[in-house]
């Protein structure tokens, strides 16, 4: 008699119990003693830093596809905001982002999103990464640099300075909303990208894999959402490429170009 086997990694049981204490301490927002608009401003404010300035403009387009150039100040202070996400390491991270461009959609895509919506948009981090031995392979251009390699060691003793700042400025509702709520949007935000415009929206471009333009994505990464785009044209800085697919982080950049703060600035057209 046979026996079926998965052929799903194992599964990641350090990251699972991260997982679900992160979702845990997220749902206190519904205690009425934890509620403060305040509290709430803090979480919508590190929302944009740490998902906006962080994730969207330094950790994806600056770093792993260097769509364009900045000041090693401002570049390292933009990828220290996207480690306040509590990722991962800035590392690994690109590595893996590098690894999805390259094989997107196929089988060693670590979240393929041929194999369904739950497991592009969150179960593929629960189980044990087969990619994760590729990063070295990815990320040489940026894998001996001291300031990143620090911020790979210590993203999660970073969250707890940050974690204590809030707590010194109003108590445990400003750790509930501004970790705990924070952290889950901006998870799920971000996770967004691989399940969601990979599954609904439309395509602009033959891109060689599932990726789609889904504009509600879009309002919810700041402009991450124009996917097919990105993938079509994936070293270029805008990814709204339409005059109404609105991309604040493109308006940023363009912003930073315009005070002289971002340069060799890369579009479809140069790209």
């Amino acid at each position: 008699m046979t026996v079926a086997t998965s052929t799903k990694p194992p599964i990641d049981w350090a990251t699972v119990v991260f997982m679900v204490a992160i979702h845990l301490g997220a749902c206190f927002a519904f205690l009425p003693s934890n509620f403060s608009w305040a509290a709430v401003g803090w979480c919508l404010f590190l929302h944009w830093i740490t998902g906006g300035l962080g994730i969207t403009l330094g950790w994806h387009r600056l770093l792993a596809h260097r769509s364009f150039q900045t000041p090693k100040w401002l570049e390292y202070f933009f990828v220290f905001c996207g480690t306040l996400s509590v990722q991962g390491g800035p590392i690994w991270w690109a590595g893996l982002h590098r690894h999805h461009h390259r094989y997107s959609d196929q089988a060693v895509d670590h979240h393929d999103s041929s194999k369904g919506f739950w497991w592009s948009h969150m179960e593929w981090m629960l189980r044990e990464v087969p990619a994760e031995e590729d990063v070295a392979r990815f990320t040489k251009d940026i894998a001996d640099d001291r300031f990143y390699l620090f911020l790979e060691k210590y993203f999660l003793p970073i969250q707890l300075v940050l974690a204590l700042f809030l707590y010194a400025l109003g108590g445990w509702p400003f750790i509930v909303w501004g970790v705990f709520v924070r952290l889950i949007v901006v998870y799920h935000t971000t996770w967004l990208v691989n399940s969601a415009t990979h599954k609904f929206g439309y395509r602009s471009h033959e891109s060689g894999d599932n990726s789609t333009n889904c504009w509600w994505v879009a309002l919810l990464t700041y402009g991450e959402g124009w996917h097919n785009n990105h993938h079509a044209f994936q070293y270029s800085a805008r990814h709204g490429l339409k005059w109404w697919e609105i991309d604040m982080t493109w308006m940023t950049i363009r912003f930073l170009q315009a005070i002289g703060l971002a340069w060799k600035v890369k579009l479809p057209e140069e790209a």
